[in-house]
C-alpha cells in the first residue's frame, strides 16, 4: 500500500484552507511575550529550505520540499538563556503533529530531518536545544545552568507547547494527534517527554536512547582507558578489529540457525576468544591477539561494574566491532570527556587520567538530576492512552543496546507489581546487525524509516517513508501511528536492507523485527532473504 493508501486507511485528510498568511507579523500575534518570530518564509512545492553552513549543527538544506510554510521562533527561557525553534507548515496538513530529536550535543534545528517528516503531511517541529553547536562541543555549557536545562529538556518541551499553538491558529483546526521520533540524544529526548510531559504526545518513536548520561558518558571513558595507553602490551590497535569482528562472525552467525554474517542474538552465543591466540604456529602475527589484549577484549564486552557490585553500564556487544571508535583512539572519547568537564565539574583542565569512581558519583549528583531520564515509573503516560515504540541497532558501539533493555526491563519491574502490561503501550524492538541509529556493514536488515534513516540511503530524491514498501508493516512511525489510531499494536516490523544502502540498487533483503523479550526465527523453508520465511517466537 502507498503512502497515500496508509494515509486514507488511517483516516488522514489533509487540510490546504490556511487561516493567516505566512509572515513574521502574523505569528507575532499568537506568540506569547518571551517569544518572537525571527522569520516567516512560503516554500514553493519542489523547493529548497534550510540554514546552510551557518547552522553549524545541521547545514544540509531540505530539498524537494512539498509547498508549505517555513517558520523559526525564539524563546526567552531564562535571564541569561534562550532557545529557538523551527516549523515545518504543509499545506497539504494531515492534521498531526510531529517533533523531531537532535543528536549528540548538536545545537542547531534539524530542517533535514523536519523535511522527511513533512512529506508525510505532518507539521513538524525541531528546536537548536538552546545553544549552537557541533556534535561533539559542549563548550557551551561550561558554568552555564540554564543552558544545560535547554538542552536537556526546556527547549523541547517548550518548543513543542508553543509550537502546538501556532500549528493550531495557522490551520484554524485543533491538532488531532501529537507524535514524536529522535535517535541517540533525540531518543534520551522522547523518554524525557514520556516521563516528564506525557501530555505532550499520543505516539513516541525512539531510537538508541541516551537516557542515562551520567552512566554512558562515564563508561565511555572507562571502556577508552581498557584499551590504554597505546604502548602497552595490553593495547589492542583498531587494525585488529576487524579480525575479532570477523571471528565473532564466525562463532556467533549460525546461533539463530541460519549463516548470513548477521548475529541475530549476540546474547546467544558464547564466544571464545582465545581461538584467536597467538602460538608459535600462528603464521600471520598481524592477526592474532596475545594474552594480555584478550584481558582487553574481555574487559571491553563485560558489563561494567565497580565497587561493591555497583553495576555502572552494559558492555559493547559481540557484532559491534566495526564501531569500536570509543576503544580506538589514544585518548578516551572527547564527547564523554567535554561532558565531565562543561556538563559535571565545570573545569575544562579535567582529564581523563583523573578518571575514578567518584566520577561517576559526580556526574549523578550533580548532572544526573536534570540529564537523565531515569524515572522508569511512566504510568502517566499509559494512563493518557500513549504508545512508545523504542528500537536499538545490536551493533551499536556508541550507545550499548543493553541500555534499552536495562531501561526497558526496569519500566517492567516498576510497573507490572502495579498490575499493568507494559506490552499494552509500551514495545522495544532490537535490530540485529545494525549500527547506531542506521546502516550496517553486514547487509543486515535495518531501515524502518526511524529517526534519521530516510538520510542515510543513498537515493537521487529525497526518501519518504520505506521505498516500495510505504505501510505500517514496514515503517515503524506508521506502525506507531496505527497503534495510537486504530489500537493495533505492532507485533513485528519489517525492516529492508537495500543493495549498498542505496535505493535504486534495489531490496537485497528483509526480515521481521520482534518485541523484546522475542526473536525473528528462520522457519526452515524459504529464502532467509524474505520477510515470510522467518516469525517471531517469544521467549
Amino acid at each position: 500500500m502507498k503512502l497515500a493508501g496508509i494515509i486514507l486507511a488511517l483516516g488522514f485528510h489533509t487540510i490546504s484552507a490556511l487561516a493567516f498568511e505566512c509572515t513574521a507579523f502574523a505569528f507575532d500575534i499568537i506568540l506569547p511575550s518571551n517569544a518572537s518570530t525571527l522569520y516567516a518564509v512560503p516554500v514553493p512545492a519542489n523547493g529548497t529550505f534550510g540554514e546552510g553552513p551557518s547552522n553549524v549543527a545541521y547545514p544540509t538544506n531540505a530539498t524537494n520540499l512539498p509547498a508549505l510554510c517555513a517558520v523559526s521562533v525564539n524563546v526567552t527561557s531564562s535571564a541569561t538563556s534562550s532557545f529557538t525553534f523551527g516549523l515545518f507548515l504543509p499545506h497539504g496538513w494531515n492534521g498531526r503533529f510531529l517533533a523531531v530529536g537532535n543528536g549528540g550535543f548538536l545545537g542547531g534545528i534539524n530542517w533535514l530531518e523536519m523535511s522527511s517528516g513533512v512529506r508525510y503531511g505532518f507539521a513538524v517541529m525541531s528546536t537548536n536545544t538552546g545553544h549552537n553547536s557541533t556534535n561533539s562541543n559542549s563548550t557551551w555549557a561550561l558554568n552555564n545552568r540554564e543552558a544545560e536545562i535547554d538542552w536537556s529538556y526546556r527547549a523541547m518541551h517548550g518548543s513543542i507547547v508553543i509550537a502546538k499553538e501556532l500549528v493550531d491558529a495557522y490551520y484554524s483546526s485543533a491538532i488531532k494527534y501529537s507524535y514524536y521520533s529522535g535517535c541517540s540524544t533525540g531518543g534520551y529526548q522522547g523518554l524525557n517527554e514520556v516521563q516528564d510531559y506525557p501530555e505532550d504526545f499520543d505516539g513516541v518513536l525512539v531510537g538508541a536512547p541516551a537516557w542515562w548520561h551520567s552512566h554512558l558518558q562515564t563508561w565511555s571513558i572507562k571502556v577508552g582507558i581498557y584499551n590504554l595507553p597505546n604502548t602497552s602490551a595490553h593495547h589492542i590497535p583498531s587494525a585488529l578489529f576487524p579480525v575479532i569482528g570477523a571471528e565473532v562472525i564466525r562463532q556467533c552467525d549460525d546461533t539463530d540457525g541460519v549463516a548470513d554474517g548477521i548475529i541475530s542474538e549476540p546474547r546467544a552465543c558464547s564466544f571464545y576468544p582465545e581461538a584467536l591466540l597467538c602460538t608459535p604456529s600462528t603464521v600471520n602475527r598481524s592477526a592474532c591477539l596475545t594474552s594480555p589484549q584478550i584481558d582487553t577484549v574481555n574487559k571491553i564486552y563485560a558489563d561494567y561494574v565497580e565497587t561493591n557490585q555497583t553495576f555502572i553500564f552494559p558492555g559493547l556487544e559481540l557484532g559491534s566491532e566495526s564501531q569500536w571508535n570509543l576503544v580506538a583512539q589514544s585518548v578516551p572519547d572527547a564527547f564523554s570527556i567535554g561532558y565531565v568537564q562543561n556538563l559535571v565539574y565545570d573545569d575544562p583542565t579535567w582529564q581523563w587520567w583523573n578518571f575514578s569512581l567518584q566520577t561517576i558519583q559526580d556526574a549523578e549528583r550533580i548532572n544526573g538530576p536534570i540529564a537523565d531520564a531515569d524515572n522508569f515509573d511512566i504510568s502517566p503516560f499509559q494512563a493518557r492512552g500513549g504508545k512508545l515504540l523504542q528500537y536499538h541497532g545490536y551493533a551499536d558501539g556508541f550507545i550499548q543496546p543493553g541500555s534499552s533493555k536495562y531501561y526497558y526491563d526496569h519500566v517492567v519491574r516498576t510497573l507490572a507489581p502495579m498490575g499493568m502490561d507494559v506490552a499494552d503501550f509500551f514495545r522495544f524492538f532490537f535490530v540485529p546487525g545494525m549500527r547506531h541509529c542506521s546502516g550496517t556493514v553486514v547487509g543486515a536488515p535495518w531501515y524502518i524509516a526511524g529517526s534519521g534513516q530516510a538520510n542515510s540511503l543513498y537515493s537521487s530524491t529525497p526518501v519518504r517513508s520505506v521505498p516500495g514498501y510505504e505501510d505500517a508493516d514496514h515503517d515503524a512511525l506508521l506502525a506507531l501511528m496505527r497503534w495510537v489510531e486504530n489500537g493495533t499494536a505492532p507485533e513485528q516490523i519489517v525492516a529492508t536492507y537495500y543493495e549498498n544502502n542505496t535505493v535504486s540498487e534495489g531490496v537485497v533483503r528483509q526480515r521481521p523485527l520482534c518485541p523484546y523479550p522475542g526473536r525473528a526465527v528462520y522457519s526452515g523453508e524459504g529464502s532467509v532473504d524474505e520477510a515470510e520465511s522467518w516469525r517471531c517466537e517469544a521467549i
